[in-house]
């Protein structure tokens, strides 16, 4: 983890959150550090105190809960122009994090220190919403996690796994190993290859030595 020499400008911030007010853009320009993790860094972990609010720039970052034995499971990504609901949660309210975030990519993010977000809130109009969309979104990704779990067979889940992970890359070559697959829907792996072997042979995916070519629909 390190602080890279990026410049850090209103013009930039604007072409990452072009949702947000001028005024904001140069605040967060003046008062915000722009980090940069390498894939397997962790940004957050479990029991942390967080001393800022991460916004995405550049890169995906995973975000797991963890069990009391050790285990991992997978809750939804964070992408370019997003930010991590729980940093601000922690931050605002100055709790420990119940996450792990791991970037699954070379990433980089904006960090703005805890001490502005209440004066964030009050001032601009566009922080407010971004925030509540912030919320509103990465509930929709947990209600999404809870019905996969409740409601879909392990093949669904697999199935709608493999399209989103399509979608979000924009490419059909998935370079995701069946162990981390199976890590993210609390399978095993042997489940998991079964399965594939079975999408394979209704036409769903071409499984290749280091990746998973995905041949259905783009819709999810």
């Amino acid at each position: 983890m390190s602080d890279i020499d990026i410049i850090v400008d209103e013009q930039y911030v604007a072409g990452l959150f072009p949702q947000f007010e001028s005024a904001l853009c140069r605040f967060i320009a003046e008062h915000a550090r722009l980090k940069q993790f390498k894939a397997g860094d962790i940004l957050m972990q479990t029991g942390q105190y967080m001393k800022a609010t991460v916004l995405i720039t550049a890169g995906r970052v995973k975000l797991y809960r963890q069990g009391e034995d050790g285990g991992e499971f997978f809750m939804y990504y964070l992408e370019a122009g997003n930010a991590c609901a729980l940093s601000m949660i922690c931050a605002t309210k100055q709790e420990t994090s119940e996450v792990m975030a791991k970037a699954v990519e070379d990433t980089t993010a904006l960090m703005i220190p805890i001490s502005y977000m209440d004066n964030l809130m009050r001032q601009y109009k566009t922080w407010y919403y971004f925030v509540l969309e912030t919320y509103r979104a990465r509930f929709e990704e947990l209600l999404t996690v809870i019905d996969d779990v409740a409601f879909r067979s392990m093949d669904e889940r697999l199935f709608f796994y493999l399209q989103k992970q399509h979608r979000q890359l924009k490419s059909r070559e998935l370079k995701i190993s069946h162990s981390e697959i199976a890590a993210d829907l609390n399978s095993s792996r042997e489940v998991i290859s079964r399965l594939l072997k079975k999408m394979e042979q209704r036409g769903d995916v071409k499984l290749h030595r280091n990746a998973i070519e995905w041949l259905g629909p783009d819709d999810v």
